[in-house]
């Protein structure tokens, strides 16, 4: 099946393209620059979806949104609509992994659009992804943090086996998500299996 992808260039939209490579045709990155940093749908920075989309020799259309909440899905919908005709798309794969918010706001638009919706990260163990992505080949970093435990020296971090014990204990000590599903980070993909050199 003719796939699109909810992409940001961070892990979770990055692995969920992995995923779907493995049983469908990937034709297209969708991606949604917000303006609003505290976008309730879209991640922010998005710097490296270009250089990502090249690596990966997949098409990227991208869109500016204000990131106003609600009005944002608008914008959203227009992006998908565009995928949908230009690259005769049949479904949309996005990086959910345990936000009801986003996943089941990107359901109401594949169902206008009669899309296909698939979240193949959706309820994943958050330990389990971390140590998932890593051990399938993925080198990525953290380039935004906004948690009590998380300070400026986790920014440029590269997140290994080590990264993902402390990221434990400070879970432990403030209640955090370590895969960031609370916007306590932000990351970007460095190097994935699925990137040509």
């Amino acid at each position: 099946m003719k796939l699109g992808v909810l992409f940001s260039g961070g892990k979770d939209s990055n692995y969920a393209l992995y995923k779907a490579d493995k049983t469908d045709e990937v034709q297209v990155l969708i991606t949604l620059d917000s303006e609003n940093e505290e976008s309730y749908m879209f991640h922010t920075p998005i710097n490296a979806v270009e250089k990502q989309a090249k690596k990966l020799k997949i098409s990227l259309i991208k869109f500016k949104t204000k990131g106003e909440k609600e009005e944002e899905l608008k914008d959203l919908k227009k992006t998908i609509e565009k995928a949908k005709k230009e690259f005769k798309i049949k479904g949309v794969v996005t990086g959910a992994v345990a936000s009801t918010y986003q996943a089941s706001r990107v359901q109401k638009i594949c169902d206008e659009l009669d899309l296909w919706c698939f979240n193949p990260l959706w309820q994943m163990d958050q330990e389990k992804l971390l140590r998932d992505l890593i051990k399938d080949g993925f080198k990525f970093k953290i380039v935004k943090v906004a948690a009590d435990g998380l300070d400026d020296l986790w920014i440029n971090r590269i997140i290994d086996k080590k990264a993902v014990e402390e990221l434990i204990k400070l879970k432990e000590k403030y209640g955090i998500n370590i895969n960031g599903e609370g916007g306590e980070y932000e990351s970007e993909v460095v190097e994935s299996p699925l990137f040509r050199k």
